[in-house]
């Protein structure tokens, strides 16, 4: 199916774009060689820019491992013309924006959003980077332990392990084999030891490597591309142009001693990984052709004949995918990674034996015309009909493509294949050889098997060479399966047409409610896209009742998902997703993707519910996956934790993972077999469709559902008595109340401590919701400036709006390997007790400049439906209901008066406030542990030391849940 190509000029160009892009563009080049591409779109209330630097970690000097990673750090610091430091964050925070950059190995890519009407200067904020930025040697070693913080996050992380293993593994003249992040240790230590300033050499870093000439900007705005184009124009030229050269690095990372490889390491994690990789020619000069791209589609297929449906029916994979890894214009790595089960484990050698045969199928089938050509129609419609996605987003990846692609394919990048040329790839079919394979085998019973540490995470690993007789050896023993290549895929849209919505619902309307369900409708009257959004959630009262049934229906869940997999994977490639998980109240299905043939899908999910079987031998599978979940969850992020905790302290009908793990350990098949019937025999179901679907078709999807389940003579599933009806409790924390959780952290390798400290407020209300939002905007980058640029006390460091069931309130949440949660916790009470007189002093103007924010912030408008789905589900699904609140709170929010919100913050969040209830989780670290003890003798009075969590819950108050508030009328 072949859609027509949709194309705008660009400076003299044809760019291709995609057919339903409304949004106009210019390429220009500016007097100092930089090249920008303007976007003007009328309807955004967002505007952003993204400046890619062609300069990235493999410029790193010779002992400065991370030098590029902490100049991108440092540009954030101040600029001449704005000296104030941390001013541009604060001033695009406080704009309702966002700020965030990234440093890859040959680019490093800077970029942000605001509300549109602060555009101006935010874009002169953020030229300056690249003019005259602010060095100073104080904001310097500041931010070499900002960029410390950022490696000890990783250092217990098995994907940075890894991969850092992969790069060590190279040829150490190569810029592969660097360690990019950087840490005290190279950018402090080891400089100042050898008397080299790292200020003094960011510098030259700096002005060696960032010319006008290698970079490339996008620029999105609200306005004409005329007065985009002047905004650029005025801001931007004064950027040096030093002419420099985009930096290369040709060669192989991989000698051959570096191939034939069979390595084994030691991961953090529970469970077993199999990783295999080959050099191959950069698909990037072939991108057109996608040889990668094709490969990937193949042998990372799920569907029947595929290579991870074997695997699964041996029950030795659960998890497969394929495709092209980490590249450059000079070398590529194909990869294909393996999640074994234990069973899997012991057949290693079968696996790769397997691996190669669906290879050697691939050779000796040659390459598919009618393959090529459905992959093609996938992506051809999936670019045409792509969601509008934040600004901020859409930019950055163009902004890198610039420094790649032509002009013409600026927009579209490597993901619209369109060229069918057979000998390009089975040329990299013919690269996937075992004379040139690197296999990484990560599992923790390699224990007590290693000889080696990679030098920068420490993981243990041994490494052995292995033949291509080794190899073919290892295919001659795989089992005997029929591998095939997958059938044509029925799920691709061919009707791609607009229903005629005659509702015009702004809102989500009650269209039908029986015993059995109730269904929110809402047209797509905002989009314009062949595409639709379907939630249901099956609110089954058993599934919250204990610790057992939670269990119970998590493996239920995952069953049905596990059965359709070889089914559904074909809608999932055709743009069509669908999945199974819990929910607060049972368990909830949704659709999302071209409307289509999104009822046959439904259709079949609905009927494996109904015929539910119990296999024991993927039960088996999926009781291993799950127990191995739950035991790494002792390996989680320390802030992670405190947050879990946190949770756990405040939502009724929930359960320890200990104790859950204790229930998993004792199931059997036939537990689930007995428990699913069970589980749905009392059954409501919340339903919300919405998209380009009519309101008659969303009924009867509807009502198939409830004839399936319900009306047959022998029904699966009964109504709901109204006593039944489930309601989500939040705890009642004390007025005046500080409640204190003090905990290790579960894994003793971990040296990060971690604070939550939690300031409950109050049940939803649109007047307090404003105030609270308010408070949040306004302390926001006063906490990360405080906390981490000034203080350092670790990389994670935020305050977030918190709103649990409709329970709202605000949380400061930070990690640190430097202090203790108890020192922590007492900066966050010095930062309140600062901030009073910030807000006390707070000027008329910047009072109103902040509620503009919100309020700029609060119109912005869903970008495409599944945002808009999210948005009204949450309002269903806590019982709230209340569609209209944005405009709601908007309209609060111009009645707002400063002393109402001084007040507010008086009553309900300053130190020793009347009404305040405070709610702090420690996680202590190894670094930390001696202090726990001296920090729970110095709590404040009044407070309560929580030491059981389940039994502190049980004797508190709780708040009324809005699911018990009456029932909306049709």
């Amino acid at each position: 199916m072949a859609v027509e190509k949709s194309n705008t000029t660009v400076g003299g160009v044809e760019i291709l774009k995609p057919r339903t892009d409304n949004r106009e563009y210019r390429m220009i080049v500016l007097k100092n060689l930089l090249q920008v591409l303007l976007i003007s779109d009328p309807d955004t209330d967002k505007c952003a820019a993204s400046m890619s630097v062609s300069v990235g970690s493999f410029s790193d000097p010779q002992g400065l491992e991370g030098l590029a990673h902490f100049l991108e750090h440092m540009l954030f610091y101040a600029s001449e013309k704005y000296p104030e430091e941390d001013s541009y964050s604060k001033y695009i925070t406080e704009h309702g924006g966002s700020t965030n950059a990234y440093t890859a190995s040959e680019e490093t890519n800077y970029h942000f959003d605001v509300n549109a009407d602060c555009f101006e200067e935010a874009l002169d904020r953020f030229a300056q980077f690249f003019i005259k930025p602010l060095m100073s040697a104080d904001a310097t070693m500041r931010e070499i332990k900002a960029v410390d913080s950022e490696n000890q996050k990783n250092l217990l992380s098995d994907g940075w392990r890894i991969r850092q293993l992969q790069k060590h593994l190279s040829k150490e003249d190569h810029p592969y084999h660097k360690f990019s992040t950087g840490n005290m240790d190279t950018l402090h230590v080891r400089p100042q030891a050898k008397g080299v300033d790292t200020k003094s050499e960011l510098i030259k870093f700096y002005e060696e490597h960032y010319s006008a000439n290698i970079m490339h900007l996008v620029v999105y705005g609200k306005e004409s591309l005329d007065k985009i184009q002047d905004l650029v124009e005025g801001m931007f030229q004064e950027i040096q142009n030093t002419n420099k050269v985009v930096p290369r690095f040709p060669g192989q990372p991989c000698t051959p001693d570096h191939l034939q490889i069979l390595v084994k390491a030691i991961p953090i994690k529970q469970g077993h990984k199999l990783g295999v990789s080959w050099p191959v020619t950069p698909s990037i000069h072939h991108y057109e052709e996608a040889p990668s791209q094709y490969l990937g589609h193949l042998i990372g297929h799920e569907g029947e004949g595929s290579l991870f449906h074997a695997l699964k029916t041996l029950g030795w994979a659960t998890g497969l995918s394929a495709g092209e890894g980490e590249w450059t214009l000079d070398y590529s790595f194909f990869k294909v990674s393996i999640d074994l089960t234990d069973a899997g484990h012991e057949h290693m050698q079968e696996i790769l034996g397997l691996l190669f045969n669906y290879i050697q199928l691939l050779q000796q089938t040659g390459v598919c015309q009618w393959i090529f050509d459905e992959l093609s129609a996938i992506c051809e419609t999936k670019f045409h009909y792509q969601d509008k996605i934040p600004a901020m987003s859409y930019i950055v990846d163009i902004a890198s493509n610039m420094q790649i692609y032509p002009t013409k394919d600026w927009l579209v990048g490597s993901s619209l294949p369109t060229k069918f040329n057979p000998a390009i790839v089975q040329k990299v079919v013919d690269e996937l050889s075992p004379s040139n394979v690197r296999i990484f085998w990560e599992s923790q019973k390699f224990e007590g098997q290693t000889d080696k540490a990679e030098p920068w995470y420490n993981t243990a690993y041994s490494l052995e060479k292995i033949t291509s007789s080794t190899i073919q050896e290892w295919v001659q023993s795989a089992p005997d399966v029929h591998l095939h290549l997958p059938a044509p895929n029925v799920f691709i849209p061919t009707d791609l047409s607009l229903k005629d919505a005659n509702d015009k619902e702004t809102v989500p309307v009650l269209l039908r409610k029986t015993p059995f369900s109730r269904l929110w409708y809402k047209p797509d009257t905002m989009f314009s896209k062949p595409k639709a959004y379907v939630k249901m959630d099956f609110n089954c009262p058993l599934a919250v009742s204990s610790p057992d049934a939670a269990v119970l229906t998590d493996i239920f869940t995952r069953l049905l998902m596990d059965c359709l997999n070889e089914y559904a994977y074909y809608a999932q490639v055709a743009g069509l997703y669908y999945g199974v998980s819990l929910s607060d109240n049972g368990f909830e299905l949704t659709l999302l993707g071209y409307n289509h043939k999104l009822r046959i899908l439904l259709e079949t999910v609905v009927g494996k519910i109904a015929n539910f079987e119990v296999k024991p031998d993927r039960f088996a599978v999926i009781k291993e996956t799950v127990t191995k979940e739950y035991q790494n969850y002792k390996f989680r992020q320390p802030y992670h934790q405190a947050m879990y905790y946190c949770s756990l302290i405040l939502q009724d009908q929930t359960w320890p993972w200990t104790e859950e793990l204790d229930v998993l350990s004792h199931l059997e098949a036939e537990d689930v077999a007995k428990f699913v019937p069970m589980l749905l025999s009392r059954t409501f179901i919340e339903c919300y469709i919405a998209g380009n679907v009519e309101n008659n078709e969303a009924e009867s999807m509807v009502k198939h559902i409830e004839d399936v389940l319900f009306n047959d003579p022998k029904p699966i599933c009964r109504p709901l008595f109204p006593s039944q009806h489930l309601t989500n409790r939040v705890v009642k924390l004390g007025e005046g109340m500080k409640y204190f959780y003090h905990q290790d952290g579960s894994n003793p390798s971990d040296e990060n401590s971690a604070l939550v400290h939690y300031i409950q407020v109050h049940r939803d209300d649109f007047a307090m919701n404003i105030k609270l939002q308010l408070f949040g905007l306004v302390a926001k980058q006063a906490t990360f400036h405080q906390l981490r640029t000034v203080e350092q006390l670790g990389y994670i460091t935020a305050l977030a709006q918190r709103n649990d069931s409709g329970i709202y309130g605000v949380q400061f949440i930070i990690q640190s390997s430097v202090k203790g949660p108890g020192h922590i916790d007492s900066r966050v009470e010095s930062l309140l007790k600062n901030f009073e007189g910030k807000l006390y002093e707070m000027s008329d103007v910047d009072f109103k400049s902040n509620v503009t924010a919100l309020i700029d912030m609060k119109l912005e408008k869903h970008k495409n439906l599944k945002e808009e789905s999210r948005f009204y589900w949450r309002e269903i699904q806590s019982g709230t209901l209340k569609f209209n609140r944005k405009e709601a709170e908007v309209a609060a929010l111009k009645q707002l008066q400063k002393q109402e919100l001084i007040d507010f913050f008086d009553e309900y969040i300053k130190v020793g406030a009347a009404r305040k209830k405070s709610l702090s989780i420690r996680v202590y670290g190894s670094q930390h542990l001696k202090e726990m003890a001296s920090d729970k003798d110095e709590v404040p009075s009044p407070s309560v030391e929580i030491e059981d969590i389940v039994g502190f819950r049980k004797s508190q108050p709780l708040h009324g849940s809005f699911r018990g508030c009456g029932q909306p009328k049709l």
